[in-house]
C-alpha cells in the first residue's frame, strides 16, 4: 500500500469531503475549517483544517465561540500529519482536553485475510430493529464501561432514515450479547468505516472480534468498497496487523466543554 497517497484520498474524500454521520447532522464549511453541527445526542466537532500559524488561534476560539453559541460539547479530531505542527498545544492552551491517542489504520479489501469464522458457539446476528440495537448498546457499556445511549440513539436514527449507510451485527452466545461492532458507508468514496467493536471483557481472547471484523470485510466487499478505515486502539491495533491492516497516522480527540 502507498501510504502517503491513500492517507491523502482519505483527507480528501474523508475529511475535507466529509458528509453528515446522521439525519440530524449537517457538514459546515468555513474559515479553512470543515465541522460537522448535530443535535445535542449526535456527534459535534471538525473534522478537517487548513490552517497554519498566522490563522489558527483565530480559527480555534472562532469554533469555541460558534459550538458554545449552541451549548454543545465539541471534538476536534487532531491527526499525526495535521498542520500546524503545534496544533494539538494550541488547543490544549485553548481549554481543549485530550481523550486516549488512536491509530489511523487502513486495508485493502482484497488483500485482507477474511477466513475468521466465528468460534463454536458464537452466531453473527444482523441489527435490523430496536430490538438487536439494545443488545448493541448492553455489548458497548460492558465492553467500554460507558453509558452507550447516545450510540443506541444514533443507530436508531441511521436504521430508520439511512438504513443503505450502516450494517450493524452483534455477538451471541445462545441468547447472550457478547459482542457487537458496526460499519458505516459514504457514498461516492471508497472508504468503509469500522466503528464499536467491542467484545464483553469476559469473553475476549476468543476470536469474536475478529470475525466481526472479517464479516464486515465482507460486506464492504460485496457492496464494491476498496478501502477499510478504523480509529484502533491500543487493544485492537494488534488484532487488526495480523489481518492485514496497516497504520497510516495517529487521531487524538481534543474536546472542549463550554
Amino acid at each position: 500500500m502507498d501510504h502517503a497517497a491513500v492517507l491523502s484520498l482519505y483527507d480528501r474524500d474523508m475529511r475535507e469531503g466529509a458528509q453528515p454521520d446522521g439525519p440530524d447532522a449537517r457538514v459546515e464549511r468555513t474559515g479553512g475549517v470543515v465541522r460537522q453541527v448535530s443535535s445535542a445526542r449526535g456527534w459535534n466537532g471538525v473534522v478537517w483544517s487548513d490552517l497554519d500559524e498566522t490563522d489558527v488561534d483565530a480559527a480555534i476560539a472562532a469554533q469555541v465561540a460558534y459550538f458554545s453559541g449552541l451549548g454543545r460539547e465539541f471534538e476536534w479530531k487532531v491527526y499525526g500529519h495535521d498542520r500546524p505542527v503545534d496544533l494539538a498545544q494550541r488547543l490544549g492552551a485553548a481549554g481543549f482536553t485530550a481523550e486516549p491517542q488512536e491509530t489511523l489504520m487502513v486495508a485493502e479489501v482484497a488483500e485482507l485475510a477474511l477466513d475468521a469464522e466465528p468460534p463454536e458457539g458464537i452466531r453473527l446476528l444482523p441489527v435490523t430493529d430496536a430490538a438487536g440495537v439494545d443488545l448493541v448498546a448492553d455489548v458497548h457499556r460492558q465492553a467500554f464501561g460507558t453509558d452507550g445511549s447516545r450510540m443506541r440513539d444514533q443507530l436508531l436514527a441511521r436504521l430508520a432514515r439511512e438504513p443503505d449507510t450502516v450494517v450493524a451485527t452483534v455477538a451471541l452466545a445462545g441468547d447472550l450479547p457478547v459482542s457487537a461492532a458496526r460499519m458505516e458507508f459514504v457514498p461516492g468514496t471508497r472508504f468503509a468505516g469500522l466503528w464499536g467493536g467491542g467484545t464483553v471483557p469476559s469473553w475476549r481472547g476468543r476470536g469474536i472480534y475478529r470475525a466481526l471484523v472479517a464479516h464486515r470485510a465482507h460486506t464492504a466487499a460485496t457492496l464494491g468498497y476498496r478501502y477499510l478505515q478504523v480509529d484502533a486502539s491500543t487493544q485492537s491495533r494488534p488484532i487488526l496487523e495480523r489481518l492485514g491492516f496497516e497504520a497510516l497516522t495517529t487521531t487524538t480527540p481534543w474536546v472542549f466543554v463550554p
